[in-house]
């Protein structure tokens, strides 16, 4: 069994829910890039990879990250082709895709289903949209992140493993091509699997409200964006957006414009005449 998780902190906690239920025993994958954001235009030919890669160096230009395009670290096309290698080699494998009610898990499943569609019947979805879960205090929620929900609570969520129609192997490819080559730059989910588009700059008007007359660092008004704005993203595209709003000349800053802790940001003041 393989089973495919789109965010790091979902590995530790399904590896914890294997531990405690051997029928799960499996490899667990990992998809790491956040196809909720940035350019998907003929994304399974290379001019597109290249593309997508290219603007992550832009995104990422300036901090820690800025070489985990180059050096591999961010390489969801090998582990695709090891999933459909080993689908490939034992008829016996299968794969379940686990995914939350968020765009980023959503937006990878879509990306995902052009490279199993050949193994319908062989492909799962455990998605857990809506579904309350039991919290650690033994209180009901419902989650939007698999790795909120207790490992223990996994052991219920299997129940809920299905197999992807035909069906769906036919229209949400459909649904996610419109979404490519719509050339807009945000996704957001509306509900169950529904995607909608979004400008480059759709963040950007929450992160010039969060920016005052005080300094402020670039850390504080992107976890101030992460923590308190219904709509929000990563903070590695939340930075470059407010460098992008730097660049504009409204802001003063002071320090590096590099990582989000080595600058600081504050609105201009008006001078008096």
């Amino acid at each position: 069994m393989i089973h495919i998780v789109f965010n790091e902190p979902d590995v530790d906690v399904l590896q914890k829910a294997i531990e405690l239920d051997e029928t799960l025993a499996g490899d667990i994958l990992l998809i790491r890039d956040d196809y909720a954001v940035g350019p998907l235009q003929n994304l399974y030919i290379g001019e597109g990879i290249q593309a997508r890669r290219d603007w992550w160096k832009t995104v990422l230009a300036g901090t820690d990250g800025e070489t985990s395009v180059d050096n591999g670290d961010v390489d969801d096309y090998k582990t695709v082709a090891e999933v459909v290698g080993r689908l490939r080699r034992d008829e016996n494998e299968v794969v379940w895709i686990w995914a939350a009610q968020n765009k980023h898990d959503v937006s990878g499943y879509y990306w995902l289903l052009y490279y199993v569609k050949e193994f319908q019947g062989r492909v799962f979805i455990l998605y857990l949209n809506n579904l309350p879960f039991f919290n650690e205090k033994g209180n009901i929620f419902y989650p939007n992140w698999l790795s909120e929900i207790p490992a223990k609570e996994y052991l219920k969520a299997k129940k809920l493993a299905r197999e992807i129609t035909l069906s769906e192997f036919e229209v949400d490819p459909d649904e996610w091509t419109k979404i490519c080559n719509a050339d807009k730059g945000v996704r957001l989910l509306e509900g169950g699997k529904k995607l909608i588009n979004e400008d480059y700059d759709f963040y950007d008007a929450e992160l010039k409200r969060l920016i005052t007359g005080d300094w402020q660092k670039a850390s504080k008004i992107i976890n101030q964006h992460i923590s308190k704005t219904k709509h929000t993203t990563g903070d590695m595209y939340l930075l470059w957006r407010l460098k992008s709003l730097i660049e504009s000349g409204d802001y003063d800053v002071q320090g590096k414009l590099g990582n989000m802790k080595e600058f600081e940001v504050k609105s201009k003041q008006a001078v008096a005449v």
